[in-house]
């Protein structure tokens, strides 16, 4: 799935700490760019997830996506 989602960076005490508000998903690691490769990493996992459950589409209309065509 593509899905554009919007990442905060915050630097906590030595930690960068991603965010994405939209799903409310975090992750952090010792680096900005290994806190945004680790954000996506989680975000692919929080929707692999839901799709399996079939929350999908509830989750992502409730982020505020917009389905075209039947895809987000």
């Amino acid at each position: 799935m593509d899905l554009g989602f919007t990442v905060r960076i915050l630097k906590e005490d030595g930690t960068f700490v991603a965010h994405d508000p939209e799903l409310d998903v975090s992750s952090c690691a010792d680096t900005e760019a290994d806190a945004r490769r680790n954000i996506a990493d989680a975000v692919q996992g929080f929707l692999e997830t839901a799709r399996e459950q079939g929350t999908l589409n509830d989750i992502l209309q409730g982020a505020g996506y917009r389905f075209e065509n039947g895809r987000s």
